[in-house]
């Protein structure tokens, strides 16, 4: 592999100056030689001054968090990475790469979970150039390879996790975005580790059941709520029962026997798992009429 490396070059504002007082020596030498009429002078200083020429071309800017990657007929020289105006070799060739952080949202992919449910899933990756010469030489367009390969990171892990956890299923989509979010970084950390590019962060952006289950789906999740429900609610019934009979036997208030409670707790979970409000009828004969 083609690693990066570093590579120091002379000052610009250097090498202006020098060429600068180049040129005007070069031409005040070819006119003293037009002047005394020195055909030699003449030609000398004609190609010193188209060498000049040359060398003006090696001027170049770095900007802040960019790189140039420098190559000499086709070999890689290094790279600069220090800001501001650099000189190097005329016949070095310059390609400028971003160092900045980088951001993008891939397109909402329909895919299956682990459970076979069609769903619409989308992600926002954080990511940036660590090392220019991999970026360059290892793959044909290290922007193109990053969105291609971290769209097929999500699409392997929508089909590792669940969409939502059932029946005490570990890490889900929906339920544990952190796990998800770290898992899904590194996945594509793995797939970008050629490319030279590092993953700062990986996050779900749109999540949901495809349109065609979403109705039905749906409808499961408001029976789950409504079973989670009313368990707590007969939960809570049966210990309101047990307090009320457990009083009544304490403070010696009446005495029930098993038919009468069975009553009673008939009559109270009635009342209390009910959705709509008691009614009460007063019995005006026995307890048993």
């Amino acid at each position: 592999m083609i690693q990066e490396k570093p590579r120091q070059v002379p000052s610009g504002y250097l090498m202006l100056v020098v060429l600068a007082v180049a040129q005007i020596a070069f031409a005040y030498g070819i006119y003293k030689a037009a002047v005394s009429v020195f055909v030699g002078g003449i030609v000398t200083f004609a190609i010193l001054t188209v060498v000049l020429a040359v060398l003006w071309a090696g001027f170049f800017m770095v900007h802040p968090n960019e790189a140039k990657v420098l190559q000499l007929f086709g070999k890689y020289a290094g790279t600069v990475h220090d800001a501001g105006l650099k000189w190097a070799n005329p016949f070095y060739s310059k390609k400028a790469v971003s160092t900045r952080v980088r951001n993008f949202e891939s397109g909402k992919l329909k895919v299956n979970d682990s459970q076979g449910s069609p769903i619409e899933i989308a992600a926002v990756v954080v990511w940036k150039v660590y090392d220019t010469a991999e970026a360059l030489f290892e793959v044909d367009d290290f922007e193109e390879f990053v969105q291609i390969q971290s769209e097929s990171a999500l699409r392997n892990l929508s089909t590792t996790y669940p969409y939502e956890p059932h029946e005490g299923e570990g890490v889900a989509l929906r339920s544990h975005p952190a796990e998800i979010a770290q898992a899904l970084r590194e996945e594509i950390q793995d797939r970008l580790e050629t490319a030279g590019v590092t993953v700062i962060e990986a996050r779900i952006s749109h999540l949901a059941y495809s349109p065609e289950i979403a109705n039905a789906m749906l409808r499961r999740q408001q029976a789950s709520a409504i079973i989670a429900a009313r368990k707590q609610l007969v939960a809570g019934a049966v210990g309101m029962v047990d307090m009320a009979l457990e009083e009544l036997r304490r403070g010696d208030i009446v005495e029930l026997d098993e038919e009468r409670k069975a009553s009673m707790v008939s009559n109270l979970l009635v009342v209390l798992c009910g959705e709509e409000s008691a009614k009460p009828v007063v019995n005006a004969g026995t307890l048993y009429s």
